[in-house]
This record gives structure tokens, C-alpha cells and sequence, in this order.
């Protein structure tokens, strides 16, 4: 049996803490589907109170792929991820079920949906400009990079030291301007893409609260579980929200309630650039969220 060619993808998207697990739980217990994750630090393997990774038994018996793909170590791409991801709608369809797929990391999102071509890296040339960057500083790897993509850097907080690198990085190798290939609001398969929308206000009330119940829960411990697995040596995991903080805090550097307190504002400014990544799109039908979501009207939108 496979889903007719007619049944769409479904993506639940917005910033952290707006209630998307929940969602794509629920949605799949009634659409008969199968959850894809689109959390880029979810795919590492033993980050789970860090990243509000569902347990298993949160699960409630839901297949879920693209979860603890990736030791500490390696560095999430989005070529592979585009790959793998496709490879698990194409499946998930020919079982017969709903490919749904929940998360909060956009270009990974776009990557599964949409038409887009993943430019070559090089790590030569991503090490060059990653020790520039150290000696520079991002404000001056942003000057250049909009000096030589002006596009692109509009495109870029100029705060994201690691967008920069990679843009700069796809301009060198390919000779042509990094938002050249930046993704086209094209879907590859029928999608339905439904974003959830919270109060601002309620949204820093929710990642406060998460911030203090992941330490709670063992952030700490579950870092000094991984420094031995090579989480230093991680330039993606190290550098993760949350994980970053406690480092600091077992290196000395922090104690903890200076940790938890950056943890909750990074995490709130990660959540801005995450509406502001979705809010353009004109695909993503808003739910609002902020006392709760209501799943028949949602399961109207996908219909």
C-alpha cells in the first residue's frame, strides 16, 4: 500500500517552545503518519534534555526518524539531511502513511520541501575562513561578505559567524554569488507547511520555564556525559544552545545560574530569528497557539 499521490507532506514549523512535538504527535495519531524530525541539533545522538528531545516513551508508539543520526563530533549537514530526509518521505509514502515533518531548523525544513541545490563545501576552505573569522571577528566577516553578496548578507544575521563562513565559502568554491542558491518557495511534493504562532510575551514566559526544567532535569550531567564522547571537538554540538553554557560552567568560566540565565537569552533570540526565517513565506498557514492548539482546526488546514 502506498499514500495516494494526492496526500500531502505536513510540516509543523515555528520557534522553539510553541508547542510543535505536541502537534506533530497529535497529527500523526489521526492522520495515520510518521514523524520526521527538522531539528538540527536533534539528530545528534545523546542530546536529548538540551534539545526538549521527545523520550521514547513520549513517543506514544509513533515511528520517528532523523533522531540520534549523528555522534557529537560530526558536523549536521544539510546535503545529507536533504538526502536522508527524502529518503524517509519516500518510504513513509510507500507504507501508506502521512510523512510529517516537525521542527524548528528552516533551512533544514526547506531542504526537505522545496527545490534546492546544496552547493559544494571544502574544508580547507571552511578551516581558512573559520580562522579568519576567530582573528577578525564576525562584524569584519560580515563586511565582507557584503562586499561580495550583498543579496546574501541581507539575507544573514550578521551575528551568525557560521551562515557567514558558509556563504563566503560557497562564493569562493563555485564562483557565483551564495544567493544564487539560497531556496526557491518551491515544493518538490504537494506539502501543507502549518506554522505556530505564540505571544511574544507568553513564548519568553515558555523558554524560561524550559530553560530552568532542562537544568533541573540534568543538562549538566548529561555535557559531562558527552565531553568524554568528544563533545569539544563538535563544532556544531559545542557550539549547541544550552550546551555551550554548561561547558562554561564546568570549565569554571560560569557558574550556573549565569549559564541558565544566557541559556534562556540566547534561546529567546533564537526563537526571533526563527519567526523571522518563517514569517515571509507565504506557504505556512498560522495557527495561533498561544493557549493551546485546537486539532481539528488544524487537520481543516490540511485538508
Amino acid at each position: 500500500m502506498t499514500a495516494p499521490a494526492d496526500v500531502p507532506i505536513v510540516a509543523v514549523v515555528g520557534a522553539t517552545a510553541t508547542g510543535k512535538s505536541g502537534l506533530g504527535l497529535d497529527l500523526a495519531e489521526r492522520l495515520d503518519g510518521e514523524i520526521i524530525n527538522a531539528d538540527a541539533m536533534q539528530l545528534y545522538r545523546g542530546m536529548d534534555i538540551g534539545t526538549a528531545k521527545l523520550t521514547p516513551e513520549q513517543r506514544r508508539g509513533i515511528p520517528h526518524h532523523q533522531l540520534d543520526v549523528l555522534e557529537v563530533t560530526e558536523e549536521a549537514s544539510v546535503a545529507a539531511y536533504q538526502e536522508a530526509a527524502r529518503e524517509d518521505i519516500a518510504a513513509i509514502r510507500r507504507r501508506g502513511c502521512v510523512p510529517i515533518l516537525v521542527g524548528g531548523s528552516g533551512l533544514y525544513v526547506r531542504a526537505a520541501l522545496d527545490r534546492l541545490e546544496i552547493p559544494p563545501t571544502d574544508p580547507a576552505v571552511r578551516g581558512r575562513l573559520e580562522a579568519q573569522a576567530t582573528d577578525a571577528g564576525a562584524e569584519a566577516m560580515y563586511h565582507l561578505l557584503r562586499q561580495r553578496d550583498p543579496a546574501a548578507a541581507a539575507q544573514v544575521q550578521p551575528a551568525n559567524v557560521r551562515r557567514i563562513i558558509r556563504a563566503l565559502e560557497v562564493i569562493e568554491l563555485t564562483g557565483r554569488p551564495f544567493s544564487a542558491s539560497m531556496p526557491s518557495r518551491e515544493f518538490v511534493a504537494p506539502a501543507v507547511v502549518i506554522g505556530l504562532s505564540v505571544d511574544r510575551s507568553i513564548l519568553d514566559q515558555r523558554i524560561d520555564a524550559r530553560v530552568e526544567q532542562m537544568w533541573r532535569a540534568g543538562l549538566r550531567r548529561e555535557v559531562e556525559g558527552l565531553l568524554p564522547l568528544g563533545l569539544r571537538d563538535g563544532f556544531t554540538a559545542s557550539r549547541a544552545i544550552g550546551y555551550a553554557q554548561a561547558i562554561s560552567v564546568i570549565d569554571g568560566q560560569s557558574t550556573e545560574p549565569e549559564a541558565i540565565g544566557e541559556t534562556g537569552r540566547a534561546t529567546r533570540r533564537f526563537a526571533r530569528r526563527q519567526e523571522s526565517w518563517f514569517r515571509p513565506d507565504p506557504r505556512i498557514r498560522w495557527v495561533e497557539a498561544t493557549h493551546g492548539i485546537e486539532i481539528d482546526e488544524v487537520l481543516a488546514l490540511v485538508a
